[in-house]
Formats: structure tokens, sequence, C-alpha cells
């Protein structure tokens, strides 16, 4: 590319080329059948951090089927929410939900504010959810910023990879590319997130299926490999505090208002002593967990 990149003409040329290949491509998800509620697009959204959608559909379907509005949600308890959040992963998503829905029942009469400062004050919503709700609910210009995103921008200038933490700089970049009318700007951001998703991915990429191959520095410059310290760190699991913290939750879920004893909650998880004591003391810290007057160890009440 000869040219500063990207121009009026490049952005345009972005725009249409992943809308149209959107249309045609997109994955046929759940919250893409019918009419979307803010309410069910913000549960999604929420599901799906750092989580794979082919994991989040299944138990997004049956929440909302169970929860539609904020009101129904306000309505439950946190055992009955962390055992119909299953083993989606980091549980406390599920609490914060159950809390911002409560806040929006009393405080917004049940119905999601349509303003960023409102958004980010409720539980659970940071800055990404609240663009997000934006776009995808509201359909306001709203400039979103996720991993699947970032890379796409980052190859488009030249690099493998996105640097392993979003920046300002990564904002403006992508801001760049956003149409400044709402519905174009949604689907916009839903486009150019499902392209990063399902063909520009991590490893592997697709790139002879690339509708925007033209525009991409990494190609140009002969795909070099990525610079260390970009990219997401790799994630391990097996032997983590977050695997033994599982281990205990998928325990305590296994019946609703069910309880045990210590004794008998480190039999059924399986851990040794030495991973139970710190993720069980972790779990109780978080509230994922509570421990009775006569000792015995259940989900909060």
């Amino acid at each position: 590319m000869n040219h500063e990149f990207p121009t009026v003409e490049d952005a345009a040329t972005a725009y249409e080329a992943l809308t149209q290949w959107y249309e045609h491509n997109a994955r046929e998800l759940p919250w893409r059948q019918g009419e979307l509620t803010p309410w069910g697009v913000l549960v999604c959204e929420v599901m799906s951090q750092q989580t794979p959608v082919a994991r989040v559909a299944p138990i997004w379907t049956s929440w909302i089927h169970r929860w539609p509005t904020p009101h129904a949600m306000a309505q439950a308890s946190p055992a009955e929410v962390l055992i119909a959040w299953d083993r989606l992963g980091y549980p406390r998503r599920a609490l914060r939900l159950l809390e911002c829905a409560q806040e929006v029942v009393a405080h917004y009469d049940g119905h999601l504010p349509q303003e960023r400062a409102e958004l980010l004050s409720l539980p659970g919503i940071g800055q990404y959810t609240a663009d997000a709700l934006l776009a995808f609910a509201f359909h306001q210009y709203s400039v979103v910023l996720d991993t699947n995103i970032r890379r796409v921008l980052a190859r488009w200038h030249g690099a493998a990879l996105p640097s392993a933490h979003p920046t300002a700089a990564d904002r403006t970049t992508a801001a760049q590319f956003v149409p400044h009318d709402g519905h174009k700007a949604a689907l916009w951001n839903q486009a150019i997130m499902e392209f990063g998703a399902v063909v520009c991915t991590a490893v592997r990429p697709q790139c002879t299926h690339c509708p925007v191959a033209e525009l991409c520095g990494w190609r140009a410059r002969g795909f070099p490999q990525a610079a260390s310290g970009t990219g997401p760190a790799p994630q391990k699991f097996i032997g983590t505090q977050r695997e033994a913290r599982g281990k205990i939750m998928r325990v305590l879920r296994s019946k609703l208002g069910s309880s045990f004893t210590r004794a008998q909650l480190l039999s059924a998880s399986g851990l040794p002593e030495e991973r139970f004591t710190p993720a069980l003391a972790a779990l109780i810290h978080d509230g994922l967990a509570d421990e009775t007057r006569s000792g015995k160890l259940a989900l909060p009440r």
C-alpha cells in the first residue's frame, strides 16, 4: 500500500465487502433468529466473554426461555442462577448478571438504559459490553473492540496479531472504519467481528477466502510471524485454581438446595487437599459458595 491507510475509500471498500460477506456467511446462532431484545444481547455478550459461542448457544437459549427479561431474572436466587450457568466458566459473571437485572428493575423500570455512562454504572458491564449494547441492542454509533476485531485491524496494518491488551490507538484505528449512521455501525461491527471469528482467525486464517485481501498489509508484507509479546497469552487450565474451583462448583451445582460437609465436598471433587482448600476459600470469598453455621457448604442462597 502506497497511500496512507485507511482512506475514506478504503473504509468504504471494507464496509461493502464485509457486510456483503456477512449477509451470506453469518453463522446461524440462536440470538440471530427472530427479534432480539437488549436483555438478550446483554446475556449473549456476558456469556460469550472468553467462551466459544458453540458452548454459549444452548445455555443462552435455555436462559432466555427461563428469564426473558430483567424482571424475570431479578426474582431468581443466586443458587438457581449458578446452576443454570452450568459449566460456562467464570461463574461470577452469572452473579453479576443477576445483580445487573436487579439494578435495572430497581432503577430503570426493567429496561436497560441507552446511555453509555448509565450502562457502565451497572454490575458486570464494562467498556466492551457497553459498546456492544449500544451497537447491537440500540443501533447507536459505537466503536466495538473485541479480540477478533483487533486482530483483523492489526493484519490490515501489517501485523500478524494485535498487542496483548487493547490500547487507545486500537480504538482510534477501529473508529476510522465505523460508519456514523447507527444502523450501519451495528452491521459493520457485527460483520468484522464475525469475519475475525471464522475467517481471519488467530491460528490458520483462511486467507484464500478473504473478501478484503487487497486491504491486508500483513499479506502484502508476506505474512510475517507475530512478534513476541503480541496476542493473548495461552491460558492453561489443567492444574490451575480455576480448574479446581470448577470441580468444586460442579459438585455444589449437582442439586438445588443440597449442602455438603467439607469432607463430602473434598471427596466428591476428586481434588487433593492442597488444591481443594485454597480453591474453596476463593469460592467463598467471591460469593460463589456459602458455609452455614453448622459447617455445611452450599451454593449461595
